[in-house]
Parts: C-alpha cells; structure tokens; sequence
C-alpha cells in the first residue's frame, strides 16, 4: 500500500479534515431548523448538542443514546418534544441512506464484473430482491416523511395510546418547505460522506474510481443501517463489510480497511471526544451553580 500524504495529493488530506467539520455543521444547521418549531437556538448551540449526541450515541445501539445529548440544550420543559424532533431529523438521513443504497444496488447489477465469482448468479438474484425491498420502504419512508403531521394526528386519534403520546403533536408543526430543507441537508451531508471516502481511498491508493467508490460505499451504509450495532464497535463490522463490497473491485485490501477505520474515526470517534469534554463542562458550571 502507498499512502499519498506528500506532494500533490497531499491537498486531499486537508480537504478531508475541512469537510469533518462541514459534516457537523450541515447536521447543527439540521438541529438548528428543527428546533425553530420548539424554540429558537443559534447555530454554535446546535453545534455543541449535535457533538454532545455523538459521545452519548457511540456507546447505545444503532446511536439511539444521541437524543439523550442533544437535548442536554434544550429547556427542560421541551425535552421530550425535543427528542420527536431530533428523530424526524435523523429519519430524514435515514431515508436518504436506503434511496442512495437502491441506487448504489442498481450500479453492482449493471457494472460489478460478473465473473467475479461462480456464485455471481445467485448474488445477483439477492441484489434484486434487496434493490425491489429497498425500493418499496424508501416510497414508503417518504411519504410518511413529508406526512409527518397527518400521522401524528392518527396516532393521537388512536384510544389509550393519542393521549399518552400528546408530546410527539411537536411534529405537526413541522411544514414540508421545513421537512424539505432538512431532507437536502441530509442529502448534502450524504454527498459529505462519499466524498470524504473517494478522498481518502484515494489518498490510500486504491485502484477504483469514484464512481465506483461511491456507489460501494452507498451499498456498504444501507448494510450498515440495517444492521443493529453499537457505534463503538462498528469499526470491526465496516472492515470485514468494505473487504467484502470493495474487494469486488480492488485488491488493495489494506488500503480499504485503512480508510474505513480513518473515516470512521474522524467522523465518530473525535466528535465523540469534544462531545463528552462538552458535556463535562455542563456538569462542572452546574456543580458551580450548586
């Protein structure tokens, strides 16, 4: 493996690390238009509670402790809503996540070498089944998204259950011109994440282009969020899944894993550590308070 840090690629590095922080703030200005409809927040506190989610998220399964940060900053009387809103946004990634995997499903049908294995055939049979599921829950997904309203007004209307869950009526506030600016953040947020992989794939000299790094890296995180993991040991399940999806086009195995683990711990790990130093902060200046 050659790693490309010097000379002309070294600019890939940089861009790498800048795009860290454009991921984190796609995802606060996120958090930021959500809570319009619960209170008003500046884009810096949005910030601080996205990062506070990760370091609760990393250790919860599927990342479902990130509501219990992110809602350290908000007011006590709008926690709970706080949480309604904080998983809409994440659906909308969510969604996201399955229709650039159909897409990314589609590209291995039509442009994986198909002598790649005698078993090809039987792979091509689940990749259809697969793409003809991912398909029907990614329409399914979008609508109920841009029906959020209409659905928390059923649910209320359900008996015994409508008025235990009268917190989630939050989301009936949410227009579509919201839930569709939040939907293109989440899809640039996405474009992030590829583009941050083509760079450092690159950057470990992986034989692929960026088509096709693109289209495996959509396949590996509709894997991926399908899957119930915790974030902390995703690690070992995104190296074994990018050996087996990236090897369909290169050899060049530690050079993949090298740049799953790298992303990975740009885009986890470190947030998580400046989330959890955040969160210590809160707990000292309110042991002060005391």
């Amino acid at each position: 493996m050659k790693l490309s840090l010097t000379g002309s690629d070294s600019w890939k590095l940089y861009l790498l690390l800048i795009l860290t922080f454009v991921n984190w703030g796609i995802e606060a200005r996120k958090w930021q238009i959500l809570m319009l409809t619960l209170e008003k927040t500046t884009w810096w506190r949005a910030m601080k509670a996205s990062l506070s989610g990760v370091a609760f998220a990393i250790n919860t399964p599927n990342r479902i402790g990130e509501y219990g940060g992110r809602v350290l900053y908000v007011k006590e009387g709008h926690r709970i809503q706080a949480v309604s809103l904080a998983i809409a946004g994440s659906f909308s990634q969510l969604i996201i996540t399955f229709m650039m995997g159909c897409f990314g499903l589609v590209y291995f049908l039509n442009f994986v070498p198909h002598n790649i294995s005698k078993s090809w055939p039987s792979y091509q049979f689940w990749i259809r089944i697969t793409l003809a599921g991912g398909s029907v829950v990614t329409v399914l997904c979008l609508l109920l998204y841009f029906r959020l309203s209409w659905l928390t007004k059923s649910i209320e209307k359900i008996p015994r259950i409508g008025k235990r869950i009268h917190q989630i009526a939050i989301l009936e506030e949410l227009g579509v011109t919201r839930l569709l600016r939040v939907f293109a953040l989440s899809f640039i947020r996405y474009c992030v994440f590829i583009f941050q992989y083509i760079l450092i794939l690159q950057l470990m000299d992986v034989d692929m282009n960026s088509w096709q790094i693109a289209w495996t890296v959509s396949v590996m995180f509709l894997i991926l969020a399908l899957i119930p993991t915790i974030a902390l040991a995703e690690v070992g399940i995104r190296g074994q899944l990018s050996i087996q999806l990236f090897g369909l086009f290169t050899t060049n195995n530690v050079g993949v894993i090298a740049g799953t683990i790298g992303i990975w711990f740009i885009n986890l790990v470190v947030p998580a550590i400046v989330g959890s130093l955040l969160i210590l902060g809160i707990k000292i200046y309110s042991g002060k308070d005391q």
